[in-house]
């Protein structure tokens, strides 16, 4: 439905939502790149809703939001302001010196109305928000020093590789940037400083095995041509991009889950997929109930303990 006023009211479940200002342009065409209106990020988002909400119920938020597109200001927003709808779940947790009220989205119509706020980017906690000092997720972001995907494609099979050694499931994700996200679930039972720990261990036994393709360095000046593998989001209050969620960046596009085949696909890289097309992948299941499988890091730890000698 659309008012007299310009305003669109979008029917999400239970409740309406006004988008404010549709036609606004948020995603600029030019080169190869489609134009995309705040309508269009909307759409997009109510049709992935059922694909993306799993991964988002229960977490506190950092919105990416860019309210006169791409080509105007970009902030972070954290706290939740009070102008929000009382609808919106919020969730208080502790920061250094006090407590930040973030947004939890459990619902479409919540969806839907961060989209209206042109929150173009969702980075998720890798924690609950009942739990907040235990993450259920653990994230290596393989972060290559230019736009080089193959070095990416080969990080990726060789932390795959080590993972099952260590008999941990997981799960791949393009950034809808430059890389890839390599996703564990974990059980809740380790808490940050553990799984942060583990990462780093990971990273360093893999970086370790091929020091001319791979590093742990943090500063980029140490890294030379090597491919980052980045530990540094398994930590309380950082964040990870959320699966389907739009990246500020020309075309839209999404970080997308994929499955471990398509890492063969030639056609494959980081911004693959966009708003048009997102929706068809994530419809095809390509974590498919791996997520479920969340494990303690006690034997797995033990295992790679044993590989580092």
């Amino acid at each position: 439905m659309s008012g007299g006023d310009g305003t669109r009211r979008v029917r999400a479940g239970r409740r309406t939502v006004e988008v404010h200002r549709p036609d606004k342009v948020l995603f600029p065409g030019g080169g190869d790149a489609k134009e995309y209106t705040k309508g269009d990020l909307v759409d997009y988002h109510r049709a992935v809703a059922p694909f993306m909400l799993p991964h988002l119920r229960g977490r506190p938020l950092m919105l990416e939001r860019h309210p006169d597109g791409l080509d105007g200001p970009r902030f972070m927003q954290k706290n939740t302001p009070e102008s929000y709808p009382e609808w919106i779940t919020r969730v208080e947790v502790a920061k250094e010196g006090g407590t930040v009220r973030h947004v939890v989205c459990d619902h479409s119509a919540t969806l839907l109305y961060l989209a209206d706020q042109a929150s173009i980017t969702l980075h998720r906690w890798l924690s609950r928000a009942d739990s907040v000092d235990h993450p259920d997720r653990l994230v290596f972001d393989l972060d290559p020093a230019g736009e080089d995907f193959d070095a990416v494609r080969e990080a990726a099979r060789l932390l795959g590789e080590l993972l099952d050694e260590l008999q941990l499931p997981s799960a791949l994700m393009t950034t809808g940037s430059r890389g890839l996200h390599v996703i564990v679930p974990l059980n809740g039972r380790n808490d940050f400083d553990e799984v942060r720990s583990f990462a780093r261990d990971v990273a360093d036994t893999l970086a370790d095995a091929h020091p001319d393709r791979l590093t742990t360095a943090a500063r980029k000046k140490d890294r030379g041509e090597r491919l980052y593998l980045d530990v540094q989001r398994n930590a309380y209050a950082q964040t990870a991009v959320a699966p389907f969620t739009v990246r500020p960046r020309p075309g839209a596009p999404v970080a997308t889950p994929i499955t471990w085949e398509q890492l063969d696909d030639p056609e494959l890289h980081a911004r693959r997929w966009t708003i048009a097309d997102a929706v068809e992948q994530a419809r095809t299941n390509p974590w498919s109930g791996l997520l479920n499988r969340g494990r303690a890091l006690g034997p797995a730890r033990r295992r790679l303990n044993a590989l580092r000698g």
